[in-house]
């Protein structure tokens, strides 16, 4: 399962940690991802999602439907 919120986008960064003497090796900025399972009301069903704390504040200000419509048409949805 790879770690990309499936409302947003939002995936791994690569960068680099550095180091006291200015050494520099490379790193990952991961997502803040959590699987939530959220009772979809159009469809009367439950849905899980991987999605991010930033996904989580879209879904809570636009609802779930309009989220997933949005995501959807971007191509974030996988399944």
């Amino acid at each position: 399962m790879s770690k990309i919120c499936q409302i947003t986008g939002k995936k791994a960064m690569v960068g680099n940690n550095v180091s006291h003497s200015n050494k520099r090796t490379k790193r990952k900025f991961n997502v803040n991802l959590f699987t939530k399972k959220f009772y979809w009301v159009e469809e009367d069903c439950w849905i899980s999602l991987n999605v991010s704390a930033n996904g989580l504040r879209t879904i809570n200000k636009i609802g779930l439907d309009a989220a997933l419509k949005k995501a959807a048409e971007a191509g974030y949805l996988n399944s």
